[in-house]
């Protein structure tokens, strides 16, 4: 049933699978999609992991007599079989049953078996859709030691930083009971420190953590990528594997695996260095101060679908009057338009609060727009950085050069055993199979789910939509005495709505990028009644929001979203935050016509929905609201589908044209 991990590639530094040659064509990603969805459809393997998973609950009563001591003794026994007989499934069951025990031990309570069968179906390299609130968390540590007392080294990858570090400190008891070690991977985490937490049994560390270390470690090996002469390297003293911070590429679990590896996708990550920034101001000023002569629609044009800027003949022609007769860069046609092209970026698309916030220490730091997080020692490439501190009048920092890169799929699909979960997958199972190979598996909630849709309701603009969404929090936190979480993408909007707030005299707290050291304190209250909490996405994925016994009494958590996503996963994830492991909740989502995604996306619905809006009423809000929704996401994500494609195709590409001189990574 525990299907075997694939081969090592041999010309590899250390064990990871062999390198695919691409994603192949269109069609074929079709083909693959349809083959997944249809052994999804199928429940292929799903009635023996039900079965192993009862064998598992069926251990119980033996365990719970156990001494600790006996305890201890068996765990040996079965981490002998697992590293001599590998993954089969009686050492599998032993495993799972012996973790179950362990957990109610160090926790006072055991794994559902719902979370049993969720375990099986990661460490049999699937994915695991589980509803929001089932314990993802609690349930990845079954595979995990598992993994780890055969020796293979695990790998639990998260979102952010607070989630791996929270999941390290509480599970950790756990795995050290069953003699395993727990290492930590942080952003500000010295190589030395990195080593030690990679040579543990289980490390949880972020996606972006992993990654860049090892775009590092291939970037230690140099171009010397096979095993023996790394081993010859080591043996004459010449750069040995003491360089290296990881052991491989063995088996990862990814926590919240479609944001990772579906919505991150479009991007790929780049190791840089910094080159001199010696003159580069003056330049820079220079091409804002042209940028922002020029006429939109007349000079210019912005995309506002792709996020680009285009320039037209008449601001090229202004350009090449504005720097005539100027040296250096200004006299290459094509080098001029391209910095004048950036500055207008920086200018129409890179916003304050949206895009990045500045720092206390007059630093621009960029916002993850999938977590709401600053992402620190992160950088935009190709001079946009500094575009941007010069538009704002901070300290340039050096431009960054681009030494290494890799997308999060390509990396991913290198580890010899990858497995995930996530509470939504359903709308990207396809394009996970096609990329990855990963079958997604619904697994069932343990209680039923009572989480209540309070409906749609569109606002024509963004002042009517916070004055909506004002009168809806008080509603709830003060008429009914319910905790509520509203939430933003990004820092301007949760600012905005905040102070609308605070006109009415509402109380509340923010939880944005520049609240980040406060974050554990912020979602810790959150689920005391009457609370109104204001977030961006840093209360999304990963969050759980614990309600108090009179807020539970109440009815539960209240969520209101107010702009839609581009992925309607991670509309859901939001949503998610309500009715959690049986507890009561409900939601709604309060829009306006002029949001982003409708701007974006919307098209010609967008008229359509002006005209039901106009007939007023409930019900004609509803369907402006729905058919909006429909339309715009469904055009975001195709078109972020072949964005992420694309991506993938380049960097297979690029490798392919830089063979003669080593690969990108």
């Amino acid at each position: 049933m525990i299907r075997p991990a694939a081969e090592s590639s041999n010309a590899a530094p250390y064990a990871e699978r062999r390198d695919t040659d691409g994603p192949g064509s269109t069609f074929d990603q079709m083909l693959a999609a349809a083959a997944t969805r249809s052994i999804g459809w199928f429940n292929v393997g799903r009635r023996r992991t039900a079965e192993l998973a009862d064998r598992v609950v069926a251990l119980e009563p033996e365990l719970t007599h156990l001494s600790d001591a006996r305890l201890t003794e068996r765990v040996a026994d079965c981490r002998s079989a697992l590293i001599i007989g590998g993954l089969t499934e009686d050492a599998v069951v032993e495993a799972f049953a012996l973790a179950r025990e362990a957990t109610r031990r160090e926790r006072g309570f055991r794994h559902h078996r719902v979370q049993v069968i969720g375990g099986l179906t990661m460490l049999d390299g699937r994915l695991a859709e589980m509803e929001t609130g089932e314990g993802k968390t609690l349930t990845a540590l079954l595979p995990a030691a598992a993994a780890a007392l055969a020796g293979i080294p695990t790998h639990v990858v998260t979102v952010n930083e607070y989630l791996a570090e929270r999941d390290a400190a509480e599970l950790g008891p756990i795995y050290r009971r069953l003699g395993l070690s727990v290492g930590l991977i942080l952003p500000d985490h010295e190589p030395d420190d990195r080593k030690i937490a990679y040579r543990a049994d289980v490390t949880y560390c972020t996606n972006k953590d992993l990654v860049f270390d090892y775009l590092r470690d291939r970037l230690a090996i140099g171009q010397q990528r096979s095993r023996a002469r790394r081993l010859l390297r080591e043996i004459s003293g010449r750069g040995g594997g003491d360089s290296l911070l990881l052991r491989g590429l063995h088996f990862a679990i990814v926590d919240e695996a479609d944001s990772v590896l579906i919505d991150e996708a479009r991007t790929p990550l780049i190791l840089s260095a910094t080159e001199d920034s010696e003159g580069q101001l003056e330049m820079r000023q220079l091409a804002l101060e042209i940028a922002g002569e020029l006429v939109g629609n007349r000079d210019f044009k912005l995309v506002a679908r792709t996020k680009q800027i285009e320039l037209l003949p008449a601001g090229e022609e202004r350009i090449a009057e504005r720097t005539k007769g100027l040296p250096g860069i200004w006299i290459a046609r094509r080098a001029r338009h391209e910095l004048v092209g950036q500055a207008l970026s920086a200018i129409y698309l890179y916003k304050k609060d949206v895009n990045y916030i500045i720092g206390d220490d007059d630093k621009i730091q960029i916002i993850d727009e999938y977590t709401g997080r600053v992402m620190p020692d992160r950088s935009w490439e190709n001079g946009l950085h500094q575009m941007v501190e010069t538009k704002e009048g901070v300290p340039l920092t050096g431009q960054r050069r681009t030494i290494a890169r890799i997308t999060y799929q390509r990396f991913f699909g290198r580890y010899l055993r990858l497995a995930g979960m996530t509470g939504t997958i359903t709308e990207a199972a396809g394009e996970m199979g096609a990329t990855l190979g990963l079958q997604s598996v619904r697994i069932d909630t343990n209680s039923p789910l009572i989480r209540r849709d309070l409906g749609t309701r569109m606002a024509r603009n963004a002042d009517e939509k916070w004055q909506m969404v004002a009168a809806a929090a008080r509603h709830q936190a003060i008429g009914l005495g319910r905790p509520v979480l509203i939430g933003t993408r990004s820092v301007g909007a949760s600012e905005a709505l905040s102070a609308v707030l605070d006109q009415l005299e509402l109380d509340h707290v923010v939880l944005n990028a520049r609240q980040d050291s406060q974050e554990a304190e912020i979602v810790a209250n959150a689920g005391q009644p009457g609370r109104v909490t204001v977030a961006t996405n840093m209360a999304g994925r990963g969050t759980d929001i614990k309600l108090t016994r009179e807020a539970r009494e109440a009815g539960g958590l209240h969520v209101i979203l107010t702009e839609f996503h581009e992925s309607a996963r991670i509309d859901r994830q939001l949503f998610g935050r309500s009715a959690r492991q049986g507890d009561p909740g409900s939601y709604e989502a309060i829009v306006a016509i002029d949001d982003d995604l409708f701007a974006r996306f919307g098209g010609g619905a967008r008229a359509i929905a002006d005209q039901l809006l106009a007939l007023g009423g409930a019900r004609w809000e509803q369907i402006a609201a729905r058919t909006m929704r429909r339309h715009a996401q469904n055009a975001a994500e195709r078109y972020n589908r072949m964005i992420r494609m694309n991506t993938i195709r380049q960097d297979y590409e690029l490798d392919r044209q830089l063979a003669f001189s080593g690969r990108t990574e």
